[in-house]
């Protein structure tokens, strides 16, 4: 229950790198900031951990340096389906590092910039007062409540009850992810690399972050999971067969963590709309627009949807304002991602992206960086 909670000009539910960024620019610029972050204290999240090349400056900006927090260089992009297997360098070199890492950083930053930050507190409920001026009721887990004039929703993949996203982009696909560590010989040919695998009901994605440690996230659909028995070895062995170079990665590697996180229904390829109604709701992150993850951008997404919405409420321009704004951006590298997601997903799809790409290597990271979004 939080303790001593005065009056504030926001409050931001969820504290990963979209609600973060927010409150550290508010509270930069003089904002009474409250920050409800449900976990009580740093945790791992389902999440590819890339850092492309637009969001590093961006978490500069908020005080955190990937380099000194021991994120390795990524400058490769390995891509296989089946025995096919392509490599090309980045367009631009990119970073790695893990959630648990990154997200406390960013916390630690917002503390110092004076935001209150409310560890293991959940929000419960949300409700838009319209009087005077319109305001917003935050109740919190045990009943506490403030009212605001601005709520910067930013809960990641998981929904607020009551305020869900749109159902139409929802899918079968289930997320998990898994830190390993690699025998030495693999976690040499991995280095510096980032490598996606394309196969019939999914795709993967393995690379390095800090450490010896690798960091395992794919996307299977629900029915592979069932045909595995849902059994966790299970899936593990069905993954080596559709992806043989990863197999060969996992081949005597061993597990960090007692149990796989997991993550079901990403609604992929969401764009959050302007709602009249919602006005002086700030949608963050996820909640904004969801791209499929083998793009490698939704961290910078996550980022720039802090910044954009810090900067159209600290400019009295609302939050409409913001969604527009936010909309303009991401749609092109949403839409485009989303389409080579569902072009990857297909047999012939995937031959033809190896064709192109064996004809043209340099194809591959163009691809790729037609699905990036403006950094600061």
């Amino acid at each position: 229950m939080p303790q001593g909670l005065g009056a504030a000009n926001a409050v931001i539910i969820g504290g990963g790198p979209a609600g973060a960024a927010a409150a550290i620019l508010l509270a930069r610029a003089g904002k009474q900031v409250v920050l409800a972050e449900r976990a009580p204290g740093p945790h791992h999240k389902v999440c590819g951990e890339f850092i492309s090349w637009e969001a590093r400056p961006m978490l500069e900006a908020l005080g955190v340096d990937v380099s000194a927090l021991g994120g390795p260089a990524i400058g490769h992009l390995r891509l296989t389906a089946g025995a096919g297997i392509i490599e090309a360098p980045l367009l631009h070199p990119a970073r790695s590092l893990s959630r648990y890492a990154m997200d406390d950083a960013l916390l630690q930053q917002a503390q110092a910039a004076g935001v209150q930050l409310l560890r293991g507190t959940a929000v419960t409920g949300l409700e838009r007062r319209q009087g005077k001026a319109i305001d917003w009721s935050v109740t919190f887990a045990g009943s506490d409540r403030i009212t605001v004039p601005a709520v910067f929703l930013a809960t990641g993949k998981h929904e607020l009850r009551g305020w869900p996203r749109p159902r139409e982009a929802a899918n079968d696909l289930i997320g998990f992810k898994m830190h390993l560590e690699l025998t030495p010989p693999q976690q040499a040919a991995l280095a510096g690399t980032v490598e996606i695998s394309l196969f019939d009901g999914g795709y993967a994605g393995l690379e390095p972050v800090e450490g010896s440690v690798s960091n395992l996230c794919f996307l299977v659909d629900k029915a592979v999971y069932a045909a595995c028995g849902k059994d966790w070895p299970a899936l593990l062995r069905w993954l080596a067969l559709k992806a043989p170079l990863l197999g060969e990665r996992l081949a005597g590697a061993r597990e960090l963590w007692p149990r796989a996180l997991a993550v079901y229904g990403i609604p992929y390829g969401h764009l959050a709309a302007p709602v009249p109604e919602e006005e002086g709701l700030y949608r963050l992150g996820d909640q904004m627009a969801v791209i499929p993850s083998f793009a490698g951008d939704g961290m910078a997404i996550a980022l720039r949807s802090g910044f954009l919405a810090a900067g159209s409420y600290l400019g009295a321009q609302g939050a409409l304002h913001y969604h527009r704004a936010a909309r303009r951006e991401f749609r092109r590298p949403v839409r485009f991602a989303s389409w080579l997601a569902r072009a990857a997903a297909a047999p012939a799809g995937r031959r033809a992206v190896f064709a192109l790409a064996r004809m043209a290597p340099a194809l591959l990271p163009v691809l790729m960086g037609a699905t990036r979004v403006p950094g600061r």
